[in-house]
């Protein structure tokens, strides 16, 4: 399998296919339900994709799963992949009109629903589409024995579109071609293969987030065991770390800041671990230094976007001293430091982050528009992505990041855009002016706090908060909301949102004490 793994391009189902005849009792998938064997998931993914042609399934059509994490999702992920589909995974925390539009967006055919969101969102939602309960799949695939028609993938065929999260509009559909997830994750699995270890990974973000990939597709690929968690938990995490003998794992840094917090973190038995993985929001030197000393194996932080562009790498048992930067662009990686006017800065001077490299996104779904916004062309013609991170290299080439365009803020992993929230809040109609912002937060690493200047009658403001938080998603909701006279801005007008994040902690503060 080294071999097939280290050609340039390769198919992702047909290496799963092999993998199912070198081991095919040796277990693949297991979350609290059930556990899979090789042979029995190649048979299931096989029996699942013949049944997706039959009732209409085109190549590079999606296929929409919407629920919890579990064994049978990733089983239909893969399914919809070995039928020549395209695996669209929807943000349970999206709201029923943000997932309307997403499943339109996709153009999905089916779609796969879990019975708590089926409950929630109705019997008519999606109604013209076949919905299949994730719940029941075996009874709705294709009798034993069945096997999809041979599929060839080309490299630029979609085999995933992951949407944005943290906007009150219909997300953004990324989508990543079989080229670009196999370049990006087929190496990584020959690394693990060389390396010589058991691949026993543990996936504890859900399956709709590109942040689990890293656990879920390389583990695959090095016909390793992949266990599912429907939901984080400290001790169910620590109780599967240590029993399941746990070697490989992806935490978002929120993840890393509760176990550190567990009072039982230290009673569990975490010496198989051998690498963790972090990315999808900012990890702080001080948690990565408590992470190094108290839990085993290695610790390596990634640094990039679903959309693609630089990726950077910090092996941080390697580089202690650089616990405050994101590490270095990765071999095949490239990275620019830029001005607003798109010119290159000095070295070791803070700037607009762009980069490239070979996993980059083929796009937006549907949305060129937004995916030449994403975009920076040089003269030469070459396509960088826009990191939206303003950054600084320093002198061994390690990238510090020391601001966030547009002020975005990362709460718990996902994404939440400030400009969303403040046009739900001026939506009310004694709001004059809002701003919302983001403060540090031991749950989440972040949560949106907003600012408001009231008119002349103003409702309570608890009320505008609950008023407003009810038309978000459970990922953007603001945590508190305060009404003041009037906005902190500079002598030219612009707004000081330096001054309101001061504001807001110190408020928090207060609260706690």
């Amino acid at each position: 399998m080294k071999a097939e793994l280290a050609r340039p391009f390769g198919s992702f189902p047909e290496v799963l296919r092999k993998w199912s005849q070198i081991q095919p009792d040796a277990i693949a998938m297991v979350d609290d339900v059930r556990d899979v064997a090789w042979a029995e998931l190649i048979g299931e993914v096989e029996r699942l994709a013949a049944r997706m042609i039959e009732t209409g399934l085109t190549r590079g059509q999606s296929v929409a799963i919407l629920g919890t994490s579990t064994v049978n999702y990733a089983l239909v992920f893969l399914a919809a992949v070995r039928a020549g589909g395209v695996a669209a995974p929807l943000t349970t925390s999206a709201s029923p009109e943000q997932l309307e539009g997403m499943a339109r967006d996709s153009g999905a055919r089916h779609l796969f629903i879990d019975a708590g969101k089926a409950a929630e969102l109705g019997p008519d939602f999606m109604s013209e589409l076949i919905r299949v309960p994730l719940e029941d799949i075996d009874s709705w695939m294709a009798p034993p024995g069945s096997r999809a028609p041979d599929f060839e993938p080309a490299p630029g065929d979609p085999f995933n579109i992951i949407y944005s999260s943290g906007t009150t509009g219909i997300p953004k559909g990324i989508v990543h071609s079989h080229q670009m997830r196999w370049l990006q994750f087929a190496s990584t699995a020959l690394s693990y293969l060389e390396a010589g270890f058991p691949v026993r990974t543990l996936a504890s973000t859900p399956l709709y987030s590109n942040t689990t990939m890293v656990g879920f597709l390389p583990a695959l690929l090095a016909g390793g065991t992949m266990r599912v968690m429907g939901k984080f938990d400290c001790g169910q995490w620590l109780g599967h770390a240590q029993s399941d003998r746990t070697t490989l794992t992806m935490l978002v840094p929120v993840q890393y800041q509760r176990l550190m917090d567990y009072p039982a973190f230290d009673e569990h038995d975490l010496s198989s671990l051998i690498l963790k993985y972090c990315t999808s929001a900012p990890f702080s030197p001080e948690l990565k230094r408590e992470v190094l000393d108290r839990m085993p194996g290695g610790l390596v932080e990634i640094y990039s976007m679903t959309e693609g562009g630089v990726v950077c790498l910090l092996p941080a048992h390697e580089f202690p001293d650089k616990l405050h930067t994101v590490g270095r662009p990765a071999p095949g990686s490239e990275m620019r430091v830029l001005d607003d006017e798109d010119k290159e800065v000095p070295a070791g001077t803070p700037g607009n982050l762009i980069g490239r490299s070979q996993t980059m996104m083929s796009g937006y779904k549907n949305r060129p528009d937004k995916t030449n916004e994403a975009q920076y062309v040089d003269a030469q013609g070459g396509v960088w992505m826009r990191m939206g991170d303003i950054g600084r290299v320093d002198e061994d080439g390690f990238v510090e990041l020391v601001g966030r365009a547009k002020d975005m803020i990362i709460s718990g992993g996902f994404n939440i855009y400030p400009t969303d929230l403040e046009t739900q809040l001026e939506h009310e109609d004694d709001v004059v002016e809002a701003a919302v912002v983001g403060i540090a937060s031991r749950a989440w690493g972040e949560t949106p706090v907003g600012f408001v200047v009231l008119g002349n009658e103003p409702r309570d403001v608890d009320a505008i908060l609950a008023s407003v938080n009810a038309r978000l998603g459970k990922t953007q909701r603001l945590s508190a909301l305060h009404a003041i006279d009037e906005m902190p801005r500079s002598h030219i007008g612009k707004l000081l949102k330096t001054e309101l994040r001061e504001m807001a902690a110190a408020k928090a503060a207060l609260a706690d004490s």
